[in-house]
């Protein structure tokens, strides 16, 4: 077995895992770190008592392991396997390079706020390409140098589905970890959903469940709401329910019109998106049936 030869005290391999609950798998799993010198700087579990299952995320200096990651999942696995066939975990390194893709469409202020946290490298990740239905935002992204491409969406369901294929052919070229639509203002297909499960994260205008689809805004208003929110979900094949990364909300009252709950909106937005990627990114959170864990 190979060492992981890295002097940077900053460095962490982390631990995601999710098992039945049942006794003993906090020990078995930090005595398995300790056994190895590893040194745990970070650890959060939860036990949810109507699923049945726990969930832990785990963060241990690399340079206090004399193994590398490949070789610690190695060892690792018997360990996982004593918890279960059904347990789900994952081993990852901050030191590898992460890669995010944006969907985007006219409106530019989540884009713009990604954009600006990744250059002042507050994402662990690089936003490496934004794909866009319109050309709005193009000269923006490529002043920063980051590749704009441009996809034009037909009103037919024929000229949909080959913009889609194109999109999926561009988005995939990158392998991206995330792939954040940043407003994209379209409905991803079934098979979408599916091949990026998981990855896909979108910012909804909206605090989920309320007020779905189009123009949340506007429904909003009409039901003469006091709070408005925005929600950053996860992408399934049903609509605005995809399990829920982060979520906040903006008091409004009386006085304010559509317009200015908009305004007041991209602000929650901007920051909820921001959230919901940085967790996902960090591998903070869990995801199990239609809910989600997260260790922020």
């Amino acid at each position: 077995m190979t060492s992981a030869s890295t002097g940077d005290p900053n460095r962490r391999y982390v631990l995601s895992l999710g098992c039945r609950d049942q006794t003993g798998v906090v020990a078995r799993i930090t005595n398995f770190i300790a056994d190895l010198g590893g040194w745990i700087v970070e650890a959060a579990y939860h036990s949810d008592p109507e699923s049945g299952w726990f969930f832990t995320r785990q963060a241990i200096r690399a340079d206090s392991i004399s193994l590398s990651l490949e070789d610690l999942r190695t060892v690792l696995q018997a360990v996982i396997d004593k918890l279960g066939p059904d347990t789900e975990w994952e081993l990852t390194d901050t030191a590898a390079p992460k890669r995010v893709v944006l969907l985007v469409s006219k409106d530019g202020h989540c884009m713009s706020d990604l954009l600006a946290r990744s250059l002042r490298r507050e994402l662990p990740a690089e936003i490496v390409a934004v794909v866009g239905n319109h050309q709005d935002l193009s000269d923006y992204v490529t002043r920063l140098g980051i590749p704009f491409h441009h996809v034009p969406f037909g009103s037919t369901a024929e000229a949909k589905a080959e913009a889609f294929a194109e999109v999926e052919g561009l988005v995939d070229r990158y392998e991206p970890h995330a792939v954040v639509l940043a407003r994209f203002m379209q409905i991803l297909p079934e098979e979408l959903c599916r091949r990026w499960e998981g990855r896909a994260i979108n910012i909804h205008h909206s605090f989920l469940p309320s007020f779905i689809g189009a123009r949340p805004y506007h429904q909003a208003f009409a039901r003469g709401v006091k709070l408005i929110g925005a929600t950053c979900h996860y992408v399934t094949p049903d609509l605005d329910a995809g399990p829920i990364i982060e979520q906040d909300v903006v008091r409004v009252d009386h006085s304010d019109t559509v317009p200015d709950m908009v305004r007041q909106g991209r602000d929650i937005e901007t920051l909820v998106l921001a959230r919901g990627l940085r967790w996902h990114l960090e591998n903070r959170v869990l995801v199990h049936g239609g809910k989600t864990v997260v260790f922020n």
